[in-house]
């Protein structure tokens, strides 16, 4: 069932070229911080370009119930009057975070130094996911939690009334857990570390830098990145642009590449050296795609993206170091995957596991279901392609109530031989709310299963 309502089963069939320009919505993980750091911040943020799905409005409204002042001025405007670090009111009700793993913990993180309770929760999704990873850290920096079996929501998370700076290393890479982290030592006097044995996106410490912290990072000679925050810094209010949402456009930068004959522009997708893994590895599999027009927009790097029909695809082995800067798009790279000639393998991806879905399951199951041989391990796929226009199509995919695996066969569904099905979009709306219809732009065929 839809995080938000009954199921929408969607299908997408294919038909005309893709062509025109595709206007993404803002950054997700920008969008998450800029709220939460002009909540901890004192005086008034401005942010533009906020992508308004569901997950960031869940945050946005976590902030007002902690006590910030945040305010919605036009389409993707916002104004939020923060309470400085540590300023957190303890919240009257419970806090639904939603479908976001993003948004839960990176709050959690944020309140974590302070000496108020609150319970989180989300959907039932959300509630299957592991909490373990955020709370043990925040333990050390003496918060105490609550939840179900596993450590998962609902959750009560008290934070820690003397807290302490802490040293930690984190066992996986993961954005998330470093961000939570960080903000957990915003209001812990002395200096908090974190060591990540990867790099993954940065946005928290460009965001913390911004708003006036002293922040020192480094890399480290055998690989990974240490950061290390001062405390109790005073964070003023800022105006921010968000870049848009290179995750965002991966669904019709792909189906571009996918659909004979098109061509589609993607004007202001951020950058980041973070999060360009899936534009690196598809240049590897031979895509027509190209960066224009390379420009900085909210402290981070932005550029247009053009790709146009690429009906050579080659199958390429990923890196496993490059994972951090594309976890979220290997579900429809996957998907590409059985487009191209040859075998995709991914490794090193076990992070996925843990996502809205098991989306390495889930990936593999929506793969087979429409006629593509796959493999996978614990942390690894290997897609086998059939080359352009050679998926079968016809199958239903279960999403999982998650988004991500809603879109990426979709967009398989524009380019198969037969008609793909997804068992329910509605969970779409959560980090893509304008998806059909900007997809529906471009000319392409996705509707509701029953006038698909």
């Amino acid at each position: 069932m839809s995080a938000h309502g009954q199921p929408v089963p969607l299908t997408a069939r294919a038909g005309a070229p893709l062509r025109g320009e595709a206007v993404v919505p803002g950054d997700k993980s920008v969008s998450h911080r800029a709220l939460i750091f002009g909540a901890l911040a004192l005086g008034e943020t401005r942010i533009t370009g906020l992508l308004e799905g569901q997950d960031v409005l869940d945050t946005a409204r976590a902030m007002s119930a902690f006590g910030a002042q945040v305010e919605r001025t036009g389409e993707g405007a916002w104004r939020v009057r923060g309470v400085g670090v540590g300023g957190f009111a303890e919240p009257e009700d419970v806090i639904d975070c939603g479908n976001s793993g993003t948004g839960v913990r990176l709050i959690m993180g944020a309140m974590a130094t302070t000496a108020i309770s609150a319970c989180f929760t989300g959907d039932a999704s959300l509630r299957r996911r592991p909490m373990g990873r955020i709370t043990d850290p925040l333990a050390l920096f003496g918060a105490e939690s609550r939840g179900r079996r596993g450590g998962r929501l609902p959750l009560v998370l008290t934070g820690a009334a003397d807290p302490l700076p802490v040293s930690y290393r984190l066992p996986m890479a993961s954005a998330q857990v470093k961000s939570a982290v960080l903000l957990a030592g915003l209001n812990a006097p002395g200096i908090t570390e974190v060591i990540e044995p990867e790099a993954t996106r940065d946005h928290t410490e460009r965001m913390l830098a911004g708003f006036g912290a002293t922040l020192e990072s480094e890399t480290l000679p055998e690989g990974g990145r240490r950061i290390l925050l001062t405390g109790q810094p005073e964070l003023t209010g800022q105006t921010l642009a968000v870049p848009r949402d290179p995750s965002s456009a991966a669904f019709p930068m792909c189906a571009a590449l996918l659909v004979e004959g098109s061509e589609v522009r993607l004007p202001g997708i951020a950058m980041n050296p973070t999060r360009t893994g899936l534009i690196a590895t598809l240049q590897e599999m031979g895509a027509d795609l190209s960066l224009e027009n390379l420009r900085e927009e909210g402290g981070e790097p932005t550029a247009d993206v053009v790709a146009r029909f690429s009906p050579n695809l080659k199958g390429v082995e990923v890196p496993p170091e490059r994972a951090p800067s594309m976890i979220d798009e290997y579900p429809v790279l996957a998907v590409v995957a059985a487009f191209a000639e040859g075998a995709t393998v991914m490794r090193g991806i076990g992070e996925l596991r843990v996502k809205e879905s098991d989306r390495i399951d889930a990936v593999a199951r929506g793969l087979e279901a429409n006629g593509v041989r796959v493999e996978e391990t614990e942390d690894s796929l290997t897609v086998h392609g059939l080359g352009a226009g050679g998926m079968p199509g016809g199958g239903t995919v279960a999403t999982h109530l998650d988004h991500r695996i809603a879109m990426s066969f979709l967009v398989g569904g524009l380019a198969a031989k037969a008609p793909v099905t997804v068992d329910d979009g509605g969970p779409i709306a959560t980090s893509f709310p304008d998806f059909r219809p900007l997809m529906a732009r471009l000319g392409a065929a996705i509707g509701e299963t029953e006038d698909a």
